[in-house]
């Protein structure tokens, strides 16, 4: 093994605490356009599990629209009551989509449309939050 002088040490060192600095400013400087698109539904006979369970499998039609990279489909999770935790909701969708042009896609697709007309009438109140990952 060649043994290293004092100058290539400090060289080598130097190099080495740089490296995850250049990495990391690299990889904050990419952009992502992933989007997450999360819905909330109050049904109009909240807590009623046949409505429940027929919004969930209206829901899961949308597996059918390619621009969906990842569908999960749930109900509130019985976790510590807190102030900040609203469980008010009846069913919740949490979709993923490489860009907003994707999810822009979604919004007008045949599927999702016949969606919203066949099973709109379970719902009273519906809040949806998009998230672009940073």
């Amino acid at each position: 093994m060649k043994k290293l002088n004092r100058r290539d040490f400090i060289t080598s060192a130097a190099v080495l605490a740089a490296a995850p600095t250049i990495i990391t400013s690299s990889a904050m400087t990419q952009t992502s356009t992933q989007v997450v698109h999360h819905v909330f539904f109050w049904l109009k006979n909240p807590g009623n599990a046949a409505d429940r369970k027929e919004l969930m499998e209206g829901l899961k039609t949308l597996t059918g629209i390619k621009e969906i990279k990842k569908l999960l489909i749930g109900v509130p999770a019985s976790t510590e009551k807190r102030d900040v935790v609203d469980n008010s909701y009846d069913v919740s969708e949490l979709m993923y989509f490489d860009s907003a042009k994707e999810q822009d896609v979604y919004q007008v697709h045949p599927i999702h449309k016949a969606f919203v007309d066949k099973y709109s009438h379970l719902w009273a109140k519906v809040v949806v939050y998009d998230m672009l990952v940073q």
